[in-house]
């Protein structure tokens, strides 16, 4: 029978390329027209802008070969080790470990790891004992994805997959706004401090090495929470907070905003993996101690061995 993996960003299709290397046959569902996960980018405007995952970092040896792979090949490169604080009218600059981003948006990442897999674009329903996932019978289940929507899926009588899923997870609302010409202070990227709107703004221009006038604004937690069951209302509200970080005079042109229900872990877990009796596993950032990209690219592949032993 077949591994099932559902999710298809980066934990999932690295948990799936890691297993079929064990030569274990391997499907990945995923509701998405495009695959990515929250390393989505998407056409605005006539061109490809990153509104999730912002960058990647790289500290362990066996993603640094990834990294290096991407870069040899022109799908990623090294961007910034600089980025900003944005407080009180001004953006200092704070060094940091050199941040990674791709030209062709984060998301062509995952579809270069993805290639060669047997991927389907299909809404999961649920999984139940047995395993079965919406009546397909399958040896081993693999969820990556966001805890609360892991625990939609799962039948009541899993109960100790159920109990592992305990991180909340928080929102963001992303928006991309485009200008007709760059009226704002050279920046890669800025933390932006006591703004009860804004936690980050990106220059997507000198992100993507096009220098595009478009920036890309993510909203606190606490704002995103007020409007996800409107996001378009907040459109106005978070260009406004925009122009007021960056001294921006002029409205932008165009702006949209994106939702991410789930965007990111609140807790940290020592474990890179869950992996229980009923051989349904877990994987993502969130599985790890400090969450990024990174982590959930190692916590697939973590995964994806421990099955491939186990079912060998």
């Amino acid at each position: 029978m077949t591994v099932i993996v559902v999710g298809a960003g980066i934990s999932g299709v690295a948990a799936a390329r890691t297993m079929r290397g064990a030569g274990l046959p391997v499907v990945v569902l995923d509701r998405g027209r495009v695959i990515g996960g929250r390393m989505a980018s998407r056409r605005t405007d006539g061109r490809v802008v990153d509104t999730g995952a912002s960058y990647f970092t790289v500290s362990d040896p066996a993603f640094a070969e990834v990294a290096d792979d991407w870069q040899d090949r022109g799908l990623a490169r090294p961007w910034t080790d600089t980025f900003s604080v944005a407080g009180d009218g001004e953006l200092s600059p704070k060094s940091g470990p050199m941040r990674w981003a791709a030209r062709g948006g984060l998301r062509s990442l995952v579809e270069d790891l993805a290639e060669g897999l047997d991927v389907r674009q299909r809404t999961v329903e649920g999984v139940t004992p047995g395993l079965d996932v919406d009546g397909e019978a399958a040896e081993a289940v693999v969820l990556a994805m966001p805890d609360p929507q892991a625990r939609r899926l799962l039948d009541p009588s899993l109960s100790g997959e159920l109990a592992a899923l305990d991180d909340p997870f928080e929102p963001v609302l992303a928006l991309t706004a485009r200008w007709a010409e760059a009226s704002w202070r050279g920046f890669d990227g800025a933390f932006v401090s006591g703004n009860p709107i804004l936690s980050w703004i990106a220059d997507d221009g000198r992100r993507r090495d096009d220098f595009a006038p478009v920036l890309v604004a993510h909203s606190t937690p606490e704002f995103a929470a007020e409007h996800l069951g409107d996001p378009e209302a907040a459109v106005a509200m978070m260009e406004l907070a925009v122009r007021d970080v960056l001294g921006i005079s002029a409205p932008a042109e165009s702006a949209t905003v994106h939702r991410w229900s789930f965007a990111r872990p609140t807790g940290r877990r020592e474990q890179t993996f869950w992996l229980g009796e009923n051989r349904v596993g877990f994987c993502g950032d969130a599985w790890s101690d400090k969450p990024r990209v990174e982590a959930a690219y190692l916590s697939g592949v973590a995964l994806g061995r421990a099955l491939a032993q186990q079912l060998g």
